[in-house]
């Protein structure tokens, strides 16, 4: 009995550990990511992501091929490979326009945007599976939608570019993982969350390179450039890079650990975490209005998972 007690709290610490990094690596890459992109003034979001997509393609490789925490899945043919192509393309366009967003939006707002992803995930879904949700499960996500307006209307640093950059991010985020159900369905085409990103982290250096020497033109020399003034610079873009590997690690050991009622609640609840420390942190000037508004976003979600359980459960 006694032993059957010290497992269960050697477990339950073991959990607590695991969301604790999961927290941290989230949280953190999002308020490094602002920092470097609009404190730091390294105003280079493509060529971030790149980085971050290089980590994810050597950690990965590191983690499944020599560590072998999880066994490695092959690609079983070219349909496969360009399906996993059309989600790295979908993917990088939401972690760019995510980051262009922190240039001009504060980390508390781009979170009262984030958190709408299950009212564009609800929309990809009717318009790419004709998959009805019952109608009650619509009815919670208004207040997803309505909450993030009146964020919006009380946000006052609100920049209508950063705003529209945040919503394609989101939507990009919800259409991934719509495609990913759609795509990646079939017994045999399957991946876990970990092969998946092995396989689309340097599809996506392949996508972003082009995309960074022609948009962001002598990125590499003028990083290089500040690095000779600033050395900060290098060690900030390597620890912001693997914690963009950390984030995705620590999200797959968290749902694996767990359920996915739990990864949920987790989930909302980062949100607000991640808006409490980055006006801590970045002391950025937020309103009643705003915080209500993202309050109510918050509230809809959670009621949305509600309904979806529901609804699966009958």
């Amino acid at each position: 009995m006694n032993a059957q007690m010290k497992g269960q709290g050697s477990t339950r610490l073991f959990t607590i550990g695991l969301v604790t990094s999961w927290y941290s690596s989230n949280i953190g890459v999002l308020l490094l990511n602002k920092y470097l992109l609009s404190n730091y003034g390294f105003k280079y979001p493509i060529f971030l992501t790149m980085c971050h997509m290089t980590a994810c393609s050597l950690f990965s490789y590191v983690a499944i091929a020599w560590l072998k925490m999880v066994p490695m899945q092959a690609i079983r043919s070219r349909v496969q490979f360009m399906k996993i192509a059309a989600l790295s393309l979908v993917f990088c366009a939401s972690v760019v326009s995510g980051n262009i967003s922190l240039r001009f939006l504060p980390v508390s707002f781009n979170q009262a945007i984030g958190a709408t992803t299950p009212f564009f995930t609800a929309v990809f879904a009717y318009l790419m599976t004709m998959k009805r949700e019952a109608w009650l499960t619509y009815v919670t996500l208004i207040p997803v939608v309505v909450g993030v307006i009146i964020a919006s209307g009380g946000e006052p640093s609100f920049h209508l570019f950063g705003f529209l950059m945040c919503v394609g991010a989101t939507a990009a985020r919800a259409l991934k993982s719509v495609l990913q159900g759609i795509l990646l369905s079939s017994e045999g085409e399957k991946l876990n969350s970990m092969n998946l990103l092995l396989y689309m982290a340097p599809i996506a250096v392949v996508l972003l390179l082009p995309a960074t020497l022609y948009m962001e033109d002598n990125v590499v020399g003028i990083t290089l450039a500040l690095a000779r003034d600033d050395i900060r610079i290098i060690w900030l873009l390597v620890f912001n890079s693997s914690l963009a590997y950390f984030v995705n690690l620590t999200n797959f050991l968290v749902t694996k650990h767990t359920s996915a009622l739990t990864l949920q609640v987790l989930g909302n609840a980062k949100g607000a975490v991640a808006v409490v420390v980055s006006i801590l942190i970045f002391k950025n000037p937020v309103s009643v209005t705003g915080m209500l508004g993202y309050s109510l976003t918050v509230f809809g979600v959670i009621l949305y998972g509600e309904a979806k359980k529901r609804s699966k459960g009958q």
